[in-house]
């Protein structure tokens, strides 16, 4: 309260009634303007007293919490989220501050449904005259903002990568060719009769070639990529790559949902890059479930770009890793180069879209392309007008 309300309380016993009903007014404005000022607020507020409860909360904290009321009540009591309800008893009841702490929370908002969102939540004691009053939370939302750190990070390690590439193709691939050639020679040479010479000899022709599709993929994702944009249907390019691939999804007891759009618009594309990043997206999801499962991968038009969602209902990936999983290198399973969701991470950035991805432990994963639309005034680059790849 401002010494104005202060002054005109101590002299309360002199007012008309007039002057009441003035005063009223003019508090009445101004608690409606700081509850406007704090609505507008991007980031989300609440207030609870020295009992925990809930006193206020503005819309942006209803909705990053999907709060649907804000009823008086303990706090941890309103939230869906278990987790998010344990974090705040115990720091609530501790009283004491807590600074940034990043927690995922799942979206339950009608527009967000399904979502996780990172949130960063700040704890801060309300101190009156000496005395913890209450508790003020600030939650913000930074999602995008390490969506953006992380875009800038994979971006500086493939810049690294590039400085790399020349190097490695001359004193990596050239030994390697020259190995699987003797390997055959000697092969000839002393003959399979023997079955453990069978049995090494295939041993060594598998590492070769392994060793030969990682160098592939290192230099397929450092040098710059030469795109033959044409005009282009998604639809019907998901539709031949499911043909495709839905028998060997289903020998892995995977059904294969399709969902196309059909009012899509054409998008600048090349084919066989495109393919390659879809296709190296479903082997992910067929090794995420290993015991079978679903894996739908549907179109849809929105705002001037075109979405393709792969999604499986296999293992997940933990938080902690989905920020790590378009770097180069870095991969979970024994056999993995770590290049594979580098690759789609550069094919759709070269097709000037984004790729972004959304998991749970347990329950599947989400991978999501976007893609501008086709505009007429654009320039096709690698094919002449009316071609089509």
């Amino acid at each position: 309260m401002n010494g104005f309300y202060r002054r005109a309380l101590s002299k309360k016993d002199k007012l008309t009634a007039d002057q009441y009903r003035e005063l009223l007014v003019s508090a009445s404005a101004e608690i409606t303007r700081l509850e406007t000022v704090i609505d507008s607020l991007p980031s989300g507020i609440l207030v609870c007293d020295e009992k925990h409860l809930l006193i206020k909360a503005n819309k942006s904290a209803l909705r990053l919490l999907s709060l649907s009321h804000k009823e008086s009540a303990v706090l941890w009591d309103l939230l869906p989220d278990n987790e998010l309800a344990v974090f705040f008893k115990n720091s609530l009841q501790s009283g004491d501050h807590v600074l940034e702490h990043e927690m995922y929370v799942r979206s339950l908002h009608p527009f967000e449904a399904g979502l996780n969102r990172l949130l960063s939540i700040s704890v801060h004691p309300l101190v009156e005259k000496r005395h913890i009053t209450g508790s003020l939370v600030h939650i913000e939302d930074i999602t995008e903002k390490r969506g953006r750190e992380a875009r800038l990070r994979r971006a500086e390690n493939l810049a690294s990568l590039t400085t790399l590439a020349a190097g490695v193709a001359h004193e990596i691939k050239n030994p390697l060719g020259a190995i699987s050639i003797h390997l055959q020679l000697l092969q000839k040479t002393l003959g399979t009769a023997n079955g453990d010479n069978e049995k090494y000899f295939s041993i060594l022709h598998e590492e070769v070639d392994r060793l030969n599709r990682i160098v592939v993929d290192f230099l397929f994702a450092v040098r710059p990529m030469t795109l033959e944009l044409c005009e282009g249907n998604l639809n019907s390019l998901i539709a031949e790559l499911a043909d495709f691939i839905r028998a060997e999804l289903e020998q892995s007891g995977i059904r294969l949902l399709i969902e196309l759009d059909e009012n899509i618009l054409p998008v600048l594309i090349d084919e066989r890059y495109m393919k390659q990043a879809l296709l190296n997206l479903i082997k992910n999801a067929q090794a995420a479930m290993p015991n079978g499962g679903l894996l739908t991968i549907a179109t849809i038009g929105f705002d001037g770009e075109i979405r393709i969602s792969v999604c499986d209902t296999g293992i997940g990936i933990h938080p902690d890793n989905l920020k790590k999983i378009f770097e180069p290198y870095y991969t979970t399973k024994d056999n993995g180069t770590g290049l594979g969701l580098t690759l789609v991470y550069k094919i759709i950035r070269e097709h000037q879209g984004d790729v972004s991805v959304d998991s749970r432990e347990g329950e599947g994963t989400d991978f999501e392309i976007s893609l501008p639309v086709y505009q007429k005034e654009q320039r096709l680059i690698g094919c002449e007008d009316g071609d089509k790849q």
